[in-house]
């Protein structure tokens, strides 16, 4: 086991710290399509901020960086971690799998093991993968080559639920290639492994693990709205409603990233393949795209209501990345939020200390400003929960603002209310 050559295919939150892991115990290639993030890997820099300089250090020896695949044809395993967004219809989109399918296949050799990580509907390695793996190299599946699925879990910007702590889902396309990725993956997880019944099932509970999140955050999405309407605070009921042994601590927000937000697609997209027509699933979609609107209009009332004169006004967005404490902008909602202010004509100030301000202009057009007592605004959204943003108090909030009675949505209830409405705040959170 020791002596196998590893590829991992896609270096970016899910690739890298597969490649580093598997990197402590085997010799691997890290591959990529993009020559600038190879180049940053190769200084011993991850703009990612998932793996420290040290640790991209530490496995210097083993780990090796390319974008010609040529570097990879003496591997004897291939790891798939690209991203598989959804089209502008939610549809999915297998575009760059596909594309890496190809890449592979131009390389694969007899006895290859091509394990998939990427997020797919069930059916889609066999059905979409496959095809492409056979095409591009000549070998017939289960017979020169083989396949496995081992669904990603990697949480983005957190460092106690790592890679190796939490365990893994396992597959293969015979008994014996599932055994084999198995064993593989224990190398590296110390949580262990959980060998599923087929690639098919590894595929289903991916989206469900996700699905089964969007789902109980809509839930709580649609008791706040019920609850604004009622004039109760979300989180107190919640909170009261949490005393109870069993009741689930889940939270209202803004559902965006790479995965809860779109894994869910993925799953309604099977179902209407067999002629079925989902309604809970698409539902709490619905509930969940719905929230950034159903906030700006919220915060827009209460500027309203504080005599703030909302065209031409100037709102602060603190936060733009889809989680806190991490840089990843993938599908983040906040972007929405920031559109719908400029609809009605408000002037947007966006801060962020995690963004970085290429990504942000090249896929949102957004650029990052600032927010101080020089550069004041008429009311500010706490979006995001950065650590910068917790730290901060109430009076120190109130000073980023001019006016008698600016608004500050909490959004992610990271205030007490008490103390921003003494500061002279009209307070929202969701």
């Amino acid at each position: 086991m020791s002596q196998k050559k590893i590829t991992i295919i896609g270096l970016g939150y899910v690739g890298l710290p597969l490649a580093v892991e598997f990197a402590k115990k085997f010799k691997v290639t890290g591959f990529d399509i993009n020559q600038s993030r190879i180049d940053e890997l190769i200084s011993g820099y991850d703009s990612t901020l998932e793996i420290e300089k040290n640790a991209l250090s530490s496995v210097r020896e083993n780990l090796s960086y390319s974008s010609d695949i040529e570097d990879t044809k003496d591997c004897d395993v291939y790891i798939v971690t690209v991203p598989t967004p959804v089209d502008k219809a939610n549809r999915p989109d297998l575009t760059q799998l596909i594309n890496a399918s190809k890449t592979v296949g131009s390389v694969l050799s007899r006895g290859n093991i091509v394990v998939y990580e990427s997020t797919v509907y069930p059916g889609a390695t066999e059905a979409i993968c496959v095809p492409e793996l056979e095409k591009s190299s000549g070998l017939k599946f289960n017979k020169d080559f083989f396949c496995g699925y081992s669904p990603e879990r990697i949480n983005p910007g957190d460092k106690v639920n790592t890679l190796t702590k939490i365990k893994k889902i396992t597959s293969g396309s015979t008994p014996e290639i599932a055994t084999e990725v198995d064993e593989l993956y224990k190398t590296i997880i110390t949580a262990g492994t959980f060998p599923a019944a087929s690639i098919k099932v590894a595929e289903a509970a991916k989206v469900v693990e996700n699905t089964q999140r969007d789902l109980n955050i809509a839930l709580t999405n649609e008791l706040s709205v019920i609850f604004g309407r009622l004039n109760l605070d979300t989180l107190d009921v919640l909170e009261a409603a949490g005393s109870k042994w069993n009741f689930l601590p889940f939270r209202p927000g803004l559902v965006g990233g790479h995965c809860i937000g779109v894994d869910p697609y993925y799953l309604t997209h099977a179902a209407e393949q067999v002629r079925y027509n989902p309604q809970v699933i698409l539902a709490g979609r619905r509930i969940n795209d719905n929230m950034a609107l159903y906030m700006v209009k919220k915060v827009l009332q209460k500027m309203i209501v504080s005599g703030i004169e909302i065209k031409n006004s100037t709102v602060g967005v603190m936060g733009v990345t889809f989680k806190e404490n991490c840089p990843d902008v993938r599908n983040t909602k906040i972007a929405d939020v920031i559109y719908e202010l400029k609809n009605w004509g408000v002037n947007v100030v966006v801060v962020d200390p995690w963004a970085d301000q290429l990504e942000l202009k090249k896929n949102y057009d957004i650029i990052l400003g600032e927010i101080n007592s020089n550069n004041q605004v008429d009311s500010l959204i706490v979006a995001v929960g950065h650590d910068e943003f917790r730290s901060k108090s109430a009076e120190e909030l109130r000073s980023l603002c001019k006016g008698s009675n600016p608004v500050l949505a909490d959004v992610k209830s990271i205030y007490k209310k008490e103390d921003l409405i003494n500061q002279g705040f009209s307070v929202f959170r969701l």
